[in-house]
């Protein structure tokens, strides 16, 4: 079993391939892709090509109902296909294999801008907000924010 870490890059590269593909992004990130599942065996680049394209073709041409479907099912599929190879292999051709894959995803997947219109906030990762101990927090309060009772009930009544 794959620790953590290699968990979460085989779900980002499942992830990588169905945002790629129907890009213009996608030829290159394709052959990067069957590259890297290659391992230098041209044979199997040629396997890895092939079921790349399959991936494209059925996002490209699937139902407008059935889309998300299909989506989240090559997804899943291409997690376990870069989890069984990663499993495959030895620890130190693991670790490699997984600096590539990390190499091949920052190059070839791009970037997501993240923004946020005026009093809005934008996050491009995690956003973790707390409150604590009756404390108020917010990335956004606009107007009065209040711990305890609303100040009108603490009014005395006449």
């Amino acid at each position: 079993m794959l620790v953590e870490t290699l968990t979460a890059l085989a779900a980002a590269g499942g992830t990588a391939v169905v945002q790629a593909a129907g890009t213009d992004a996608w030829t290159g990130f394709r052959l990067a892709v069957a590259r890297w599942f290659a391992r230098g065996d041209a044979q199997r680049e040629r396997a890895e090509l092939e079921r790349l394209d399959q991936t494209a073709a059925a996002l490209e041409t699937a139902d407008p109902t059935q889309v998300e479907r299909v989506r989240i099912s090559q997804e899943a599929a291409w997690h376990a296909r870069v989890e069984a190879l990663l499993e495959r292999l030895d620890a130190p051709e693991r670790d490699q294999a997984a600096d590539q894959l990390r190499t091949l995803l920052v190059g070839h997947v791009p970037g997501v801008a993240v923004t946020a219109g005026q009093g809005g906030v934008a996050a491009g990762g995690n956003l973790d907000i707390r409150a604590e101990q009756g404390s108020i927090a917010g990335a956004v309060i606009q107007g009065d924010a209040h711990v305890g009772p609303h100040p009108a009930s603490a009014r005395p009544q006449d």
